[in-house]
């Protein structure tokens, strides 16, 4: 006859309870091995759950490329730059002046401007429309482009005859004293007149190189000047 059986309902019923806490402590601690893992995959499922169903915040998606737009603009203004030292390197006036900060350039309608070397000298240019950098040190000239740098002595004495500049396209660095052109331009060197299809001049090389079909009026030294419109 099984023990149990003759054991009393009390006693039957605290064995039964034993039975049942041995059980469940060896389950607990058959759990305590998984239950790192288990966390570990339940963090997972909830990070990706989150990161596919949380909504991007306002300036979180990726920056758009700048647009060439006008920032600002500004109506019969002048823009001027100056040096380390205080001292005005040139002053940029249109009737209207956009400007860009995608590349930080402004665009000037029926510009002059007018430039002053470390040494003084002074150049003045118009044209229909001007791009130029920020700084300064780019102005390209577009329409109807004019450069003109007035004749000069050296500390030297020696004299810098008056030079202009002229075609549909100049481009000046000013920083370089230099300008170009790809297109046909004509230039007026005291009483000398040159014309080409391409330019490049460095003043401070003393260097003009003139391409394509080039033509050329030299004057003798002493005989009068042609008078400048």
């Amino acid at each position: 006859m099984n023990q149990a059986a003759q054991l009393p309902p009390a006693a039957r019923a605290w064995q039964l309870l034993r039975a049942a806490g041995a059980w469940l402590a060896g389950f607990w601690e058959s759990l305590s091995i998984y239950l790192p893992l288990v966390l570990m995959a339940v963090l997972a499922v909830t990070t990706y759950w989150l990161v596919r169903n949380t909504p991007e915040l306002p300036g979180a998606t990726a920056a758009r490329p700048a647009m060439h737009e006008v920032d600002y603009s500004m109506q019969r203004a002048t823009i001027k730059t100056f040096d380390a030292a205080g001292r005005l390197q040139s002053e940029l006036f249109g009737v209207e002046l956009r400007h860009y900060a995608d590349n930080a350039t402004v665009e000037v309608d029926q510009a002059r401007l007018r430039s002053i070397s470390p040494e003084g000298r002074v150049t003045v240019a118009t044209a229909k429309r001007a791009l130029a950098r920020d700084d300064g040190s780019e102005v390209q000239l577009i329409g109807e482009a004019l450069v003109v740098r007035e004749a000069v002595d050296r500390p030297k004495g020696q004299p810098l005859p008056r030079m202009e500049f002229r075609g549909e396209f100049l481009h000046i660095f000013a920083r370089d004293e230099r300008i170009q052109s790809h297109l046909p331009v004509t230039l007026l060197r005291g009483a000398d007149e040159f014309s080409a299809d391409k330019l490049n001049y460095s003043n401070l090389d003393r260097v003009l190189d003139l391409q394509g079909r080039v033509k050329g009026r030299l004057v003798p030294s002493g005989a009068p000047q042609r008078a400048q419109p």
